[in-house]
């Protein structure tokens, strides 16, 4: 080959590799404590993100024990998005173990994503209706989706800071994502309205932002306080009760235990829908859209079947 081809050849190549530049920066490490706002990082950031949930699929993020390789994440994160609402406590000493401070509160990579959500059952100092000892509100609130746009914008604020060259693309996933999301909450709105106002009862109080956002019409706990089974005496109490205001349904978690649910259903003739509380606490909620897909799905199946 002639030295005029070889230097053609070398100039492709750079322009080809200046072109693949973007794509071959390092994504930014995203450490999250939920499963479900690692979707919703994902969904803002694209192949521009790296993220990892501390608190697996299917566990209790909110009783989490952190193991020390959650440790070596953190280390290694330039943001760090929680819940927040003193729903994961656990995190902060982890925080202060990194000795890094831009992840602790305050620091430009610390997201606390119930930052401007309209909280409910605010109740002050002590336990929350349903047993929640979280003063500052019921921390589910990731189960309205509506307030996903609330929640990708601190995600979406703080990966700008830390990344600004690929601001933009942050910004058009985020529309993206919102505007798919808009339609899905009316579907399932129009899926969920043949249920609005009908009484169900739960075994935890999960559902407070769901039950608002799609008018349904939760009576009551199973559990009398978190992590406390009910007495026979509480038992029998909802028992008089779903038969004297014709709860139909009772709604649980995967982890919620089946014993008192499944009692409590013989006794006063309900249907049990399990629905998830969280991404991956089902097989088949594999993200924050399939998420609600997978609850509206059952909802609607234990309606069709306690309809005469």
């Amino acid at each position: 080959m002639s030295q005029n081809g070889r230097l053609a050849v070398r100039f492709l190549c750079l322009g080809f590799l200046l072109l693949l530049a973007p794509w071959a920066q390092a994504a930014l490490s995203v450490v999250t404590t939920t499963t479900d706002l690692k979707s919703l990082v994902e969904a803002v950031g694209g192949n521009r993100v790296s993220v990892v949930s501390l608190a697996p699929a299917g566990s209790d993020a909110e009783d989490y024990a952190p193991r020390p390789q959650d440790l070596d994440r953190l280390r290694d994160a330039r943001i760090i998005v929680r819940v927040g609402l003193d729903y994961d406590l656990w995190l902060d000493r982890m925080l202060r173990q990194t000795g890094n401070p831009a992840l602790m509160r305050g620091g430009a990579g610390h997201v606390d994503s119930s930052y401007a959500i309209v909280l409910l059952e605010v109740k002050g100092a002590g336990l929350s209706d349903g047993g929640h000892s979280h003063g500052a509100g019921n921390p589910h609130y990731w189960l309205d989706p509506a307030n996903a746009e609330i929640i990708t914008g601190n995600i979406a604020e703080a990966l700008v800071r830390l990344d600004p060259a690929n601001a933009k693309h942050y910004e058009q996933r985020r529309i993206d994502f919102l505007t798919r999301l808009e339609q899905r909450i009316r579907l399932w709105q129009t899926q969920l309205a043949p249920l609005a106002g009908k009484p169900l009862l739960t075994y935890h109080n999960n559902w407070p932002y769901f039950a608002r956002r799609f008018r349904l019409n939760f009576v009551g706990t199973i559990e009398p306080r978190s992590g406390v089974a009910p007495s026979p005496a509480a038992l029998s109490v909802l028992i008089r009760r779903m038969r004297d205001e014709q709860v139909s349904f009772i709604v649980r978690h995967p982890q919620d235990p089946a014993r008192d649910v499944d009692f409590l259903a013989r006794k006063a003739g309900a249907r049990v829908a399990i629905l998830a509380a969280s991404v991956g606490d089902l097989p088949q909620a594999k993200d924050y859209f399939s998420l609600f897909d997978t609850n509206v799905a059952a909802l609607t199946a234990a309606y069709s079947e306690s309809k005469p």
